[in-house]
């Protein structure tokens, strides 16, 4: 499992999503189906996405299948980095429906999360038409902003990071609240002892991908925000 489920939550597939009981549908509360919302968005991004194929899909949930948050991965022609769709949903009204457009990183199975959230609360009368139709504009978002997100990385393989400026930039997040304290070690580790070979140069996309691996510790209902912080923070300079 890569993204969206390290913290608070357990690995499922797609059956077992389609085994949690719907909560009862009331006047002002229009439920959306875990299983549903994973299956119609692969269907979706699959017939939109005519240069790119389903790598893989992930899912998880917590809160005793309340919450749920997946990635459909897509790869194209590109070794790397793959077009990937994040989404979550809950049962409990915790959280609304969410769609998110970013790239996995294949060597480390992370995420470069981009743009706004798309969300829509689950409570609308016409959820499953607002549904289908947000879930067609994210896509063909994704398709430009994936190229924007590649042409990021390699913009960033070319920026030079050392030691002091890696951690001037680390004091940045903390401050801006996308990092927490205990996340500080490890991004620092990944920084100095990088646990895959193509991060060791010292550069930007190096630094990125350092706070990335570190950032699976975040809770799953917050990882999409911190995930579209870091990028601003590092790659817009916002």
């Amino acid at each position: 499992m890569g993204l969206l489920l390290h913290c608070g939550g357990e690995h499922v597939d797609l059956n077992q999503l389609k085994e949690i009981p719907l909560p009862a549908e009331t006047s002002s509360y229009k439920p959306v189906s875990h299983f549903d919302l994973a299956f119609n968005l692969a269907e979706v991004a699959g017939g939109l996405l005519h240069q790119h194929t389903l790598e893989k899909s992930q899912y998880g949930i917590a809160r005793d299948g309340r919450q749920m948050f997946g990635v459909h991965t897509f790869r194209n022609r590109n070794d790397t980095l793959g077009l990937s769709i994040g989404f979550r949903n809950s049962y409990d009204k915790s959280m609304s429906v969410g769609i998110a457009v970013g790239a996995s990183v294949f060597v480390c199975d992370n995420l470069a999360l981009t743009g706004e959230i798309t969300v829509m609360r689950k409570h609308t009368a016409n959820v499953w038409k607002d549904l289908e139709e947000m879930a067609i504009t994210t896509i063909y978002r994704s398709k430009s902003n994936f190229h924007k997100i590649t042409e990021d990385a390699e913009v960033l393989m070319y920026q030079p990071v050392d030691d002091d400026r890696a951690y001037r930039q680390l004091g940045l997040l903390y401050g801006r609240g996308v990092v927490t304290p205990r996340q500080i070690p490890v991004i620092k580790k990944e920084w100095l002892e990088p646990s895959y070979p193509d991060f060791e140069p010292r550069n930007q996309w190096s630094f990125y991908n350092a706070c990335t691996e570190a950032l699976k510790s975040t809770p799953p209902t917050k990882i999409m925000e911190k995930h579209i912080a870091l990028h601003d923070v590092l790659v817009k300079g916002e």
